[in-house]
């Protein structure tokens, strides 16, 4: 991946992640706390050294809580702050990063930088301040003991994500850190009713309770998270969702096609677990069946477009899986027993 791709990527999840993390405690600005808090929680090496120090998103979150309620209470207002909420910045929209967060986030892609999750926590720990400081602080440790770790994680090597190749086929593939242990985001991603709150296109999976079928009806999505109505093509209202494979508790296959299309190329959806410091990688993969005959020929100067649709879907897909465990309550598993056994 070039710097720019890198650096590129990177923005984008922490600034999900940081202003995600903003709107729980309505607030409309991403500051200093809420990129720490994203970095937390990074798949990174920035994110594996935070970790590996002992901090977790819960401590991280009441250290930056209890911060601003001092900061509130040295400036006289005794009121405090309203109780943390529910992640709702994809629902409402209009979040932006303070200046400085963002200057940060600018340097961490300057001349010299690598412009990954690294470079953005050496700049965080760098920031005159004191913010970050008093809050590794509260959280145990200091800047210089983080420093220390991340130079440790990264000279670690570090194991290539396979990346399938197929003849007929794009594929998209990200890894996600969720802070969950293995078995609860299994429970998550392996139930059929459960897939709407990690799929974004299907709104709604038909189950009638735990059985043997490995195929169920659905229903896509016609209004995106705040609401909006989407513009769905008809020949794709109806959705068929086959979990193709299963080795629980660490792999499922997920395929989604639809069958009213008169064109059907499936999308399989691949989703593997495996423990790590604090919870869970997840790898996600994403596969759609390209076209053949003359359409592949026309499509063929669109293939990168693909690829980089293919990416973001699976980053969309990983990321929404993280967030429904950093929700302050995870939704009871409704039909996690509903999976064929091996």
């Amino acid at each position: 991946m070039s710097k720019l791709s890198r650096a590129a990527a990177t923005s984008q999840t922490l600034s999900l992640v940081a202003m995600e993390e903003a709107s729980r405690l309505g607030l409309r600005e991403a500051d200093l706390e809420h990129l720490l808090l994203a970095l937390v929680v990074s798949d990174q090496p920035a994110g594996v050294a935070l970790r590996s120090t002992g901090i977790t998103l819960a401590d991280a979150r009441t250290a930056v809580e209890s911060l601003h309620s001092e900061q509130l209470a040295s400036l006289g207002i005794s009121t405090g702050l309203p109780d943390a909420g529910r992640i709702v910045s994809h629902e409402t929209g209009g979040y932006e990063w303070t200046r400085r967060a963002s200057d940060i986030i600018g340097r961490a892609a300057g001349r010299g930088r690598a412009g990954d999750a690294a470079a953005v926590l050496r700049e965080l720990l760098a920031e005159p301040s004191g913010l970050v400081t008093d809050l590794l602080e509260r959280l145990g440790t200091t800047p210089q003991q983080v420093l220390a770790e991340l130079a440790r994680v990264e000279a670690e090597p570090r194991p290539r994500q396979a990346r399938p190749r197929a003849r007929g086929v794009a594929t998209g593939a990200v890894e996600t850190f969720v802070p969950a242990s293995v078995d609860e985001v299994w429970a998550l991603v392996s139930a059929p009713g459960r897939v709407p709150e990690w799929y974004p296109s299907i709104a709604s999976v038909e189950t009638a309770g735990p059985g043997e079928e490995t195929t169920w009806a659905a229903r896509t999505s016609t209004t995106d998270s705040s609401g909006k109505p989407l513009r769905v093509r008809p020949d794709r209202l109806r959705c068929q969702v086959e979990l193709v494979d299963v080795t629980p508790p660490t792999r499922v296959r997920w395929r989604f096609a639809y069958p009213d299309a008169a064109v059907r190329r499936p999308v399989v959806v691949e989703i593997a677990l495996a423990p790590t410091a604090g919870g869970t990688q997840v790898s996600v993969v994403q596969t759609w069946v390209r076209s053949t005959g003359w359409r592949a020929v026309v499509a063929a100067p669109l293939r990168p477009l693909q690829r980089a649709l293919l990416w973001l879907a699976a980053s969309q897909t990983g990321h929404a899986i993280s967030r429904a465990f950093r929700q302050p309550h995870l939704p009871a598993d409704r039909d996690s027993a509903s999976y064929p056994q091996e």
